[in-house]
């Protein structure tokens, strides 16, 4: 049975295997929903990866309105507004096959379907949603999200974009410049964000392009990467919009603007995730016909090593975007079966799980980072040439880390979102922490005296170490900072490492442990080797990050050396032979040619 989890619960209870979704538990409909997008990858986008790289911007626009004739465009919206009406972890499914070949392309799809729909599907009029979201589902009408300004990127609320109510008090009219806005050169779907008044917060507004005035759009971007990614400044000039086509009620900007952005950075998870796969599939595939001194430079350690921590941080960011998924679809389900319309559970249901949302886009977005960077270096010099398929995949990897919220934001949100559910008692985290510290009085109860169960029970109680550090350190910065914590942003940091990497390092050894439950005449070995791998990581991370807050926190001498030999005690690392785990993973890669742990 699986059980309805609070967000951000994962740190304060146990989860056991059977209580999480994994990637390998997909039915027959996902199964055929990917091999379609597959298809269409191959025979579409993949050909025209480096067609991309000319800046060809119409490629964009029409593969975008391929993909709506699929009906890949509204996966998750209810039929009853022209979507399919599906759950989030076959979206992501999609979304990360999609997304695998061309950042062009991911940005493009995460815009018009993230940002781009999910204002008006959470907060549009019943009006609205029946006028936009039929033809942005269909591909008839693309969509941007207008929010980032000059002055106003991270601080979202700080936009200076007016928005004035005419004399006749049936319009309003919005002035105002946008930057870095997707899809924008050929997009008929503005949403939009402007300040009536003195507002505090900043208010929501849809606008059909083609209707409008007083729109003007900058010249393309030049980036880094997504070269074919539509990416324009907006500028308003009294564009008039209808009173009818404010979203949510006046001064919610700022919250749909958040709300919006939760489910979107889960989606970046499984567009970085997907890509990793392919990125790791060329460097398998260049390691074995590459050949120095002799022999192919799959046969050296050091090639080997990348490839398996590579293979094992991909196989953990999978594990935890669709733990996270399928706790978002259960949250939603119940809020439905209680009563609570489908758009606003759906809305509901992701909020709920934003610590998650926010954990996989740091996480996944890190992994495509290190994943891309090493794939350079195995390709040597030919990876550094722009005819090489790795050389676009980098420069792509590299906005993931900034948009959606930088990955310092996603951190600081992190902790911050636990703080605040503690205080409102929506988690029980200080009584935890309470419970925790007290070990600290009893220097031989620092290691977990509990036997092992399973097949991972060892490396499970670890983590149930680590928790217990977290939840310690946590408390102590709460009662030494109280409200000032915020203003400890390395503290927060370094919090949130040790957070991010427990939640996928747990979620690694609960799917390596549910295969192995499920599969017993199927050898899982691989599978628990690389949850291993990370678990090792993780331990690292901890080790690292725990000492720089306790040095950092104001404690007396003496308490400084029994946090420092608590922190010790509970990140001691097993006694791996980590060289050997690596070799044996990348032997599998190399023997199969390609990463193998997906459906």
């Amino acid at each position: 049975m699986k059980k309805n989890l609070k967000g951000g619960g994962f740190l304060i209870s146990e989860t056991s295997p059977q209580e999480i979704f994994i990637l390998e538990e997909f039915g027959e409909e996902a199964r055929m929903m990917l091999e379609a997008t597959r298809e269409f990858n191959e025979k579409e986008i993949k050909p025209n990866i480096f067609e991309f790289e000319k800046k060809n911007y119409q490629l964009t626009e029409n593969m975008m309105k391929k993909i709506g004739e699929m009906g890949l465009l509204g996966i998750t919206v209810p039929e009853k507004y022209g979507g399919l009406g599906m759950g989030l972890n076959i979206s992501m499914l999609v979304c990360g096959e999609i997304s695998s070949y061309s950042g062009s392309i991911a940005t493009a799809y995460g815009a018009h379907t993230g940002i781009g729909t999910l204002p008006i599907l959470f907060y549009g009029s019943e009006e609205i949603k029946k006028k936009y979201l039929p033809k942005i589902c269909s591909g008839e009408w693309m969509s941007c999200y207008n929010l980032t300004e000059p002055d106003a990127g991270s601080d979202a609320n700080a936009g200076k974009t007016t928005a004035v109510l005419t004399s006749d008090e049936k319009a309003y009219e919005i002035t105002g410049q946008k930057i870095w806005i997707s899809n924008a050169g050929f997009a008929e779907v503005f949403i939009l964000f402007g300040r009536i008044e003195n507002d505090k917060n900043i208010t929501g507004f849809v606008l059909d392009k083609s209707t409008s005035n007083g729109i003007t759009l900058g010249e393309e971007e030049n980036k880094l990467g997504l070269r074919a990614s539509s990416t324009r400044q907006v500028f308003y000039d009294k564009t008039s919009i209808p009173k009818e086509q404010m979203l949510g009620e006046r001064g919610e900007g700022f919250k749909i603007a958040l709300n919006a952005l939760n489910a979107v950075r889960i989606k970046l998870g499984a567009a970085t995730g997907s890509a990793a796969i392919k990125v790791i599939n060329e460097c398998i595939k260049y390691a074995l016909e590459r050949k120095q001194f002799g022999k192919s430079i799959s046969n050296f350690g050091a090639i080997q090593e990348k490839l398996a921590i590579m293979a094992s941080s991909i196989f953990t960011t999978m594990s935890g975007l669709y733990r996270a998924g399928y706790n978002i679809e259960q949250n939603t389900k119940r809020l439905e079966k209680e009563g609570m319309d489908i758009c606003e559970s759906k809305k509901n249901g992701i909020i709920e799980y934003s610590i998650e949302c926010s954990i996989i886009k740091v996480h996944g977005s890190e992994v495509i980072r290190d994943v891309s960077d090493e794939a350079i270096q195995i390709f040597g010099g030919m990876g550094f040439s722009a005819e090489s398929i790795v050389e676009p995949a980098y420069r792509d990897a590299r906005i993931s880390r900034i948009y959606e919220g930088t990955n310092e934001i996603n951190r600081m949100l992190i902790v911050g979102m636990f703080i605040r559910k503690a205080l409102k008692k929506e988690i029980d985290l200080f009584s935890h922490a309470k419970k925790a510290g007290k070990e600290l009085v009893n220097i031989f109860s620092f290691f977990n005296k509990e036997k092992p169960i399973g097949i991972l029970g060892k490396e499970k109680l670890h983590l149930k170490n680590i928790k217990k550090f977290i939840l310690i350190l946590l408390g102590k910065c709460s009662q030494v900072y109280k409200k000032e914590l915020e203003n400890e942003q390395e503290i927060m940091l370094n919090l949130a490492d040790m957070i991010i990497d427990l939640y996928m390092s747990e979620s690694s050894l609960l799917r390596a442990e549910k295969l192995d439950l499920k599969n017993k005449e199927e050898d899982c070995n691989i599978q628990i080797l690389m949850s291993k791998n990370y678990l090792f990581k993780t331990l690292n991370t901890c080790s690292q990050a725990g000492y720089e807050i306790i040095q950092a926190l104001p404690l007396s001498s003496l308490e400084k050396k029994i946090f420092i030999k608590a922190l010790n005690r509970y990140t001691k690392k097993p006694n791996y032979n980590i060289k050997e785990i690596r070799r044996q993973i990348a032997l599998d890669l190399i023997q199969n040619k390609k990463y193998r742990f997906n459906i």
